[in-house]
């Protein structure tokens, strides 16, 4: 049986090196040509891209699914979805989370990556259950991470269950390219040995080790990888489709894939490449190998806000002495993968713990949060010496968090009548109020031609993707 490919040129591959900034204009020429590979599906949506069509592309992130899903007539199309948080930065109400998921599927997608940066099962369930609800495949993914916590056992307990959730498959999301060849092996094997789903790897480049990492896991019997065509892969994107299609040609593992197809369709994004290169959006510093990702086990982006922190503070000189303190934070906050939000939350206070010369002398929100429990259960426990530091004789959250949130979507319906068009509308609302009233205005303005200088529709500020 071959090994199957996604494509992750449409969502992930420009998210990690141009911040999303592929717009469907891009898009929409290349989807019948990547439609005739046979790629096990297209990711295409999810994860910042619903973000950045709103804030910075003008564009409607529904109208760009149904555009795709139109070209793309023989392969699945996958999203990222965070869980509770589904593509916004907070958790939502379940009815929101039933409706967004109902209405992604309706648009077109047919396989949904869901999972949470905490590796909660809880703050995922809602989200399988919708899925699997409207027809839609639902792909339970663990981050994962390096801890003396996270071992292989505990990796296959919650792979266990996710699968116990209804889980159709299963991904190893390896956000920080952490992952290295042996440990994918061993990993792997054990997933296949104690669950019986398809096992999906996905990795970045970030390390340097991804391609040699996925051909350990095809050798210990993954299903499905990861790719960007080459244009837009490697440095702190996807490995490359082609080198690897070219490796398991011949062998039992050969995809079948065509490589004068697959050149046909790098060269399209030879040109996209160029044009972000010379525009200032693809930034050459992302294309490199960093080593520190496997020494720090700190992903690329969250090693540059460090800097950045730290030089706002004029504290440069400090990157070494902060470098240690995170896995110290990490620890005291019971081990917490570092994906967004996590990594912003414990870099932001290894940075405050060593700037300030003592230890949780200034806890932001955020911090406190986390160890309330608003985000969830960390993957270890807490100390009670560091709950009662950070919040004191606060009450914890020890329920699912989204049980507080009670249904808002009759709400937001209502705060949002003046603008909706079509039934998603009231969705892109929830995710992003002030943003997509924005773009809404704007929308409005494009349909009855009106003076764009009379619509405020500047001004907006990017979250962290």
């Amino acid at each position: 049986m071959g090994i199957k490919i996604t494509d992750t040129s449409l969502r992930d591959a420009h998210q990690s090196l141009i911040a999303t900034r592929m717009s469907i204009d891009d898009i929409l020429p290349i989807v019948e040509l990547m439609d005739k590979v046979g790629f096990h599906s297209l990711e295409c949506w999810g994860g910042a891209t619903f973000d950045a069509c709103v804030r910075f592309l003008n564009e409607d992130p529904w109208e760009r699914l149904r555009k795709i899903r139109a070209k793309a007539k023989n392969t699945k199309l996958q999203m990222l979805l965070r869980g509770q948080n589904l593509l916004g930065y907070k958790h939502y109400a379940d009815d929101v989370v039933d409706y967004f998921v109902q209405k992604a599927v309706a648009n077109g997608i047919d396989i949904i990556r869901i999972f949470d940066a905490l590796n909660d099962p809880r703050n995922i369930e809602r989200a399988m259950k919708a899925c699997k609800k409207e027809g839609g495949h639902a792909q339970a993914a663990f981050s994962y991470t390096v801890s003396p916590f996270h071992s292989l056992e505990q990796f296959v307990k919650d792979a266990k269950t996710f699968v116990e959730m209804g889980a159709d498959s299963i991904c190893i999301k390896d956000m920080a390219g952490l992952l290295v060849p042996y440990k994918a092996y061993e990993l792997v094997k054990a997933l296949k040995e104690n669950v019986k789903v398809p096992i999906q790897l996905h990795t970045h480049y970030t390390s340097g080790v991804a391609s040699m990492t996925y051909l350990k896991g095809i050798e210990a019997g993954v299903d499905v990888v990861d790719c960007a065509i080459s244009p837009m892969a490697m440095g702190t994107s996807q490995p490359p489709v082609e080198p690897l299609v070219a490796t398991l040609l011949g062998t039992p593992y050969d995809t079948g894939y065509d490589l004068n197809l697959l050149s046909e369709i790098a060269s399209y994004f030879k040109k996209l490449r160029e044009k972000y290169l010379s525009s200032g959006l693809l930034n050459t510093k992302v294309l490199g190998v960093d080593v520190n990702a496997l020494i720090y086990q700190v992903p690329g982006g969250m090693l540059s806000n460090l800097v950045s922190q730290l030089k706002q503070a004029g504290k440069e000189d400090k990157l070494q002495e902060v470098l240690k303190e995170v896995p110290k934070v990490r620890e005291d906050l019971g081990y917490p993968p570092l994906v967004t939000p996590t990594s912003q939350i414990v870099g932001t206070q290894a940075v405050l713990n060593v700037v300030m010369g003592e230890r949780y002398k200034m806890i932001p929100k955020e911090t406190k949060g986390l160890v309330k429990g608003e985000y969830g259960k960390t993957p270890a426990p807490i100390k009670e010496e560091i709950v009662k530091k950070i919040i004191g004789d606060d009450e914890r959250i020890t329920c699912r968090p989204a049980d507080l949130i009670p249904n808002e979507l009759d709400n937001i319906r209502k705060e949002a009548a003046e603008y909706i068009e079509q039934d998603e509308d009231v969705l892109t609302y929830a995710m992003f109020p002030q943003v997509a009233a924005k773009f809404f205005e704007y929308r409005k303005a494009q349909k009855y031609k009106i003076d764009p200088d009379m619509v405020d529709y500047e001004n907006r500020v990017h979250p962290m993707a």
